[in-house]
């Protein structure tokens, strides 16, 4: 995830399908933290989003907080492999310095929209001789690393999805890589860090399946072996809106502190979509990785019904009074809530 702010009901279900698909299959769950912008990090986040998985009952293997072999867990601590990385596919010419300006691009976006087309970078640079790039170089002048995308992309099999491809090269305008204060953007970090990770599968959102002929692309020009990609169905609100980040109601800080039990969440983001032979109130986290199927995703969006949730957490709730540890568990933590209300009064 990005550390922008809160963990929201839809991460919590991207973070859930990868948790329960490497736990079906005996594989590890790691934790990348994404902060190569850095005008958009939230200080605390990333231990918020890590406590909250934790809070959920899914922590990952390996994380920022836990540490692991393929550490750091930080994309702003991976710089120098970026750098690496940038300048093995600007020596292998798959890549070229881009000099435009700012003000340069927002004319190139404000002709666009006015002519009601989709902006694009119109790759004026990568026409640029070497011995032209040398000469701006040496005057000082700000630059970025652009990627060149190529036509004729190979299509790839979806987990979720099937068979896809997507033409960029014919759509978009080459992709910045790398920016000019040394951060990567997603599609050069996302794919230098699954390669040297180890990563073998990605579940992630359904806004991203467009890109992955472009990143595809990428690991062809680095002369890596791709992860497997699956990618999930929108989660919308039940009259079919988009959920909002900006609702404070979907954060799971706001969940837990009205009392909600993790359990509850995990049941109602998995029922309300696909992915299990049926759809089952009070599937706990062990049945939700026992039945789960990722070709049984279907590519309709997921209709969450909030409204529901007290049910749900009304058939958790009696699965933990019936339970003697759970139960013992639930009332040290209504011990807790009544200490921390009522605390310092007195009988």
């Amino acid at each position: 995830p990005t550390i922008t702010g809160f963990l929201h009901l839809g991460g919590l279900r991207t973070a859930l399908y990868n948790y329960i698909f490497a736990k079906k299959h005996q594989g590890t769950f790691i934790l990348r933290v994404e902060d190569t912008d850095q005008n958009r990090v939230v200080p605390g986040a990333a231990e918020g989003i890590e406590d909250m998985l934790d809070w959920a009952g899914i922590p990952p293997d390996e994380s920022p907080g836990r540490g692991g072999p393929a550490g750091p867990y930080v994309q702003s601590q991976r710089l120098e492999l970026y750098g690496r990385a940038g300048a093995a596919l600007l020596a292998s010419g798959a890549a070229y310095r881009c000099f435009c300006s700012p003000q340069r691009l927002q004319l190139l976006r404000r002709d666009a929209l006015r002519r009601q087309q989709t902006p694009r970078y119109d790759n004026r640079c990568r026409h640029l001789t070497p011995t032209e790039v040398a000469q701006k170089l040496s005057q000082g002048l700000d630059c970025v690393i652009r990627f060149r995308l190529e036509k004729g992309v190979q299509p790839f099999q979806d987990l979720v999805y099937g068979w896809n491809k997507h033409e960029v090269a014919e759509v978009e305008g080459d992709p910045v890589i790398l920016k000019g204060d040394g951060f990567p953007t997603y599609h050069l970090a996302n794919v230098v860090d699954d390669h040297y990770m180890g990563i073998t599968h990605v579940l992630r959102g359904t806004e991203w399946l467009a890109s992955t002929s472009k990143h595809l692309l990428l690991y062809k020009a680095f002369g890596w072996e791709p992860p497997q990609f699956g990618h999930l169905p929108l989660l919308l609100n039940k009259d079919g809106g988009k959920l909002s980040k900006r609702q404070g109601d979907i954060f799971l800080e706001r969940f837990a502190r009205d009392g909600f039990l993790p359990e509850a969440l995990l049941d109602i983001v998995t029922n309300c979509g696909s992915g299990f032979t049926e759809k089952q109130m009070g599937r706990t986290l062990e049945e939700l990785i026992s039945q789960f199927e990722v070709g049984r995703i279907t590519t309709h969006s997921a209709l969450l019904d909030l409204e529901a949730l007290p049910e749900f957490n009304r058939i958790h709730l009696a699965r933990h009074i019936e339970n003697q540890g759970l139960r013992q568990k639930l009332v040290r933590e209504l011990q807790g809530l009544v200490e921390l209300v009522y605390g310092d009064q007195q009988v």
